[in-house]
């Protein structure tokens, strides 16, 4: 799959495209039906899939200050996305100038000029350009204008997540802030997941006989409530069955929230420096500070065995 940074990345001779436009943080099941349905049309017309998103996300430019809490950094969704089988991936560097350009110049400029649309793929309620005025109505007025159809697709899907909800990026991060994992999990389709660059911390985990992996996050990275929970850490192409710390460590009055995994049963892991990633399965327990370490270790232990026994049947109803 290519992948572009700006407009000027494109290659000068690319053809027609199908082309679908949004933010696509998570790459949930509902942005997977748009997704999907853009690539299907993409082969029905033997020319390639391509998804335009932004980056950094538009509310940080327009609003500065409230960039929400990022469900996936952009590499990991363009991983997603081309196991939907997308085949180009454009990210236009989101600035002041760009939040400025009109509907019709956004249309003429990207999907016209450097994309070459022959159809586009979109929710209900896409909006584009400067103050979100573009719809989906304008833009299918502006397909029979450059020769591009315009195809809406039904994104909102609904369960058991958020009580009902539509599933949505906004839900999901919600239910994430919440501990609600097993939540996010149903509306993404996979588990959540934090990636960062394991650091040293204060070691004490060693000490106490269970060695973690003290995961520096991505910035503006959706991280679960504190807390403790069963889940896997990945890392150098194996994935580790780990119960995973999320807090600031009252035990020993800690301050830094943080992100700890600590591969079960594992030792010897030297994963200093890596870029790792931890998939939440399953909250286990909230954040808490006890008498003695005697009871910390004792309760750590449970812990253990219990994200062991939630693993174990994650992965009996995977292969099933």
């Amino acid at each position: 799959m290519q992948r572009w940074r700006g407009l000027e990345d494109i290659p000068q001779d690319w053809g027609r495209s199908v082309v679908t436009i949004g933010s696509y943080d998570g790459v949930h099941r509902g942005h997977q039906l748009i997704i999907r349905h853009a690539v299907e049309r993409a082969r029905e017309l033997g020319i390639p899939a391509v998804v335009v998103t932004f980056d950094p996300h538009p509310s940080e430019v327009v609003r500065p200050g409230s960039h929400p809490p990022l469900l996936a950094p952009h590499h990991r969704r363009a991983e997603l996305m081309a196991e939907l089988g997308v085949d180009a991936v454009l990210i236009l560097p989101f600035t002041k100038e760009f939040s400025k350009l009109s509907p019709a110049d956004f249309v003429v400029k990207v999907l016209v000029d450097k994309l070459h649309a022959k159809a586009v793929v979109e929710g209900p309620n896409f909006r584009f350009g400067h103050k979100a005025a573009g719809t989906v109505d304008y833009l299918a007025e502006q397909g029979k204008v450059y020769d591009f159809d315009v195809e809406v697709v039904d994104l909102y899907v609904t369960g058991e997540a958020g009580g009902g909800e539509p599933f949505s990026s906004t839900l999901t991060r919600r239910l994430v802030a919440e501990g609600d994992v097993a939540g996010a999990a149903e509306i993404l389709g996979r588990p959540h997941r934090v990636e960062g660059v394991v650091v040293r911390g204060a070691q004490r985990g060693r000490e106490l006989g269970f060695p973690t992996a003290n995961v520096e996050t991505l910035p503006h990275t959706a991280i679960p409530a504190d807390g403790v929970y069963a889940g896997w850490l990945h890392a150098q192409g194996e994935a580790m069955p780990a119960a995973i710390s999320v807090g600031t460590n009252p035990q020993f009055d800690g301050t830094e929230r943080t992100v700890e995994a600590y591969a079960i049963d594992r030792e010897g892991l030297d994963l200093y420096g890596l870029h790792v990633a931890v998939d939440f399965l399953a909250f286990v327990r909230g954040q808490a500070k006890f008498d003695t370490l005697d009871d910390l270790l004792a309760q750590m232990r449970r812990d253990v065995e219990r994200c062991k026994e939630l693993i174990a049947a994650a992965e009996r109803e995977q292969s099933a």
